[in-house]
């Protein structure tokens, strides 16, 4: 081609010179994600310029401070109704500000200050070398068992990093289930997704295995957000869009004007239900649905207690958000396409989650087990397809979120010599020697199976009542059955507990500082609360239950 051809060619492609038009940002509906992200920054900066002695005071009253004005941003953008008459599409259409955005935001941000008391928690082991220790490793990049970590632990250095990373995991958190493109999706797995992994690594004790658990989760979740990406990429070249809203046209026909180069591909349905599938199985990945699920267990029993506690709560608050917008928002046009698949997947969840922790020795385990189980309930609220549906599940995943926090917190608390006792045969005549921490235990087991006047009866019967009048009688069978084989394990642990005789090497339950018992106590009044009361927060979920399209 010749000098002037290639010339022509620049004026032309070059000559419709158009204003780009600066972005409209809408700083106030997305203040409670800027104000978790930018204390997170605020929290490296910490970790740069503040004395190391004072480090752990100062991040802990940064996060705290964070979430609660976030939290208070939320019910601000609520009370002035963002969730309901005013919802709408902000930031140039990536997030969507709405009813269910909001409520799981708020979810999010209890779970997070929660979390963050948890993580905080220094009184549980004995001091070593005079210093207070807490869940994580002294020096988090040196070598178990090293010189170098011996020197760390003596010298009474703290891992005060885990604070920022918590805030970066809520930040990306917070915007997963409000997203309303794909691109956005993705980035808000990705921001939430990193923190964890790292946040599973650095356990004080047991680091090999806390280590083990974090490549599992790392590789595992790699494979997860490659398939995401995979669905992102099919789903915009089958509609020509990564918007939510011109996808749900797409698929259902209802696009005016369009581009002739994506007529073509516009009509094949192989991207579509392929990008879909991928997507979707992304989305499973993060809620621990079988099949995959393969990562929970051990995850969940290699990461620091507080880690997990964190994680169980509000990994699945985020993705059964996205889930819910995705599959209401971009694809309710392939409902008869999606419908059948989340059967088979909610049936084989629920049964796989209730018969495996049967078998398990392992406290942890067992709870893990028990949260896949419960993967499978808060599907059959999403297979509903209907308003009641939505409302149940954020319900459910509330309710959900606080009672696993404060399970996790009372793991924390039973210990021997190695740090935290979680063989089930260690938790044997707990309730004699410690009737208190035994009996709030019991609770949150009764409401993980159930029983009425807990939270998760509450729970169970707005999602199964959905799953009903949504025409899916036969999962509500498949998940009262569940119900029942998960019941038998947790009362087992009770009885366990309260029916053994106990042993006279067994653990010590230690005394918390204010900031684990504040967990556990609000982990224990939410799910009686919700048990007892709970219709003034299923009208709450209720009125946030329609997505701004």
């Amino acid at each position: 081609m010749s000098a002037s051809a290639v010339h022509s060619l620049w004026t032309t492609a070059a000559d419709p010179i158009t204003k780009i038009d600066a972005p409209k940002i809408e700083y106030g509906q997305l203040s409670p994600t800027l104000i978790v992200i930018g204390a997170a920054i605020i929290g490296i900066l910490i970790e740069a310029f503040v004395p190391r002695k004072s480090r752990y005071y100062v991040q802990v009253f940064v996060s705290v401070v964070a979430l609660t004005a976030s939290f208070a941003a939320v019910v601000a953008l609520a009370a002035g109704g963002y969730g309901t008459t005013k919802a709408g599409i902000a930031a140039m259409g990536a997030i969507a500000v709405d009813g269910p955005a909001l409520f799981l935001q708020g979810t999010i941000l209890l779970a997070g200050i929660l979390g963050v008391f948890t993580f905080a928690e220094r009184r549980l082991d004995p001091e070593t070398h005079g210093n207070k220790v807490d869940s994580f490793a002294a020096q988090a990049a040196s070598v178990p068992g090293s010189d170098s970590e011996k020197a760390a632990v003596k010298a009474g250095f703290t891992t005060t990093e885990v604070f920022p990373l918590l805030l970066f995991a809520i930040g990306g958190m917070l915007i997963f289930p409000a997203a309303n493109d794909l691109l956005t999706l993705f980035i808000a797995l990705e921001v939430f997704s990193l923190p964890l992994y790292l946040l599973c690594a650095v356990a004080r004790r047991k680091r090999l295995m806390s280590q083990e658990a974090a490549v599992k989760y790392f590789l595992l979740g790699a494979f997860a957000s490659a398939f995401t990406l995979f669905g992102i990429a099919l789903l915009y070249g089958y509609a020509g869009s990564v918007k939510y809203a011109t996808i749900a046209q797409v698929v259902d026909g209802t696009i005016g004007d369009i581009n002739p180069a994506l007529a073509g591909t516009m009509g094949n349905d192989a991207l579509l239900l392929i990008g879909a599938a991928m997507l979707v199985m992304g989305l499973l990945f993060k809620v621990g649905a079988v099949p995959f699920h393969m990562w929970t267990p051990d995850v969940y029993q290699g990461a620091p207690t507080p880690v997990t506690g964190f994680m169980a709560a509000a990994t699945k608050v985020a993705a059964f958000g996205a889930l819910l917008r995705l599959l209401y928002v971009v694809l309710p046009g392939l409902r008869w396409d999606w419908r059948p698949v989340m059967w088979a997947v909610a049936i084989v969840t629920m049964l796989a989650g209730a018969i495996v922790a049967i078998t398990q020795t392992d406290i942890k385990r067992l709870l893990a087990y028990s949260s896949i189980a419960h993967a499978g309930f808060i599907l059959a609220g999403v297979i509903a397809a209907s308003p009641d549906g939505v409302s149940s599940v954020l319900f459910y995943l509330g309710a959900y979120s606080f009672v696993t926090i404060g399970a996790f917190a009372v793991v924390t608390l039973v210990r021997d010599a190695g740090g935290e006792a979680t063989h089930l045969s260690k938790w044997a005549g707990l309730g004699r020697r410690s009737p208190l921490v035994a009996a709030v235990f019991a609770v949150f087991l009764l409401a993980f199976a159930g029983i009425p006047l807990t939270s998760g009866f509450a729970g169970k019967f707005a999602v199964f009542k959905a799953a009903a009048e949504g025409g899916a009688g036969a999962i509500v069978v498949v998940g009262v059955i569940s119900s029942a084989i998960a019941a038998f394990f947790y009362i087992r642990v009770i009885v366990l507990m309260f029916f053994s005789e106990p042993r006279p090497e067994g653990p010590t339950v230690a005394v918390p500082s204010p900031l684990t018992m504040t967990a556990i106590a609000v982990g224990v009044a939410v799910t009686l609360v919700l048990g007892v009361a709970p219709q003034y927060f299923l009208d709450l979920a209720g009125q946030a239950g329609v997505f701004v399209r």
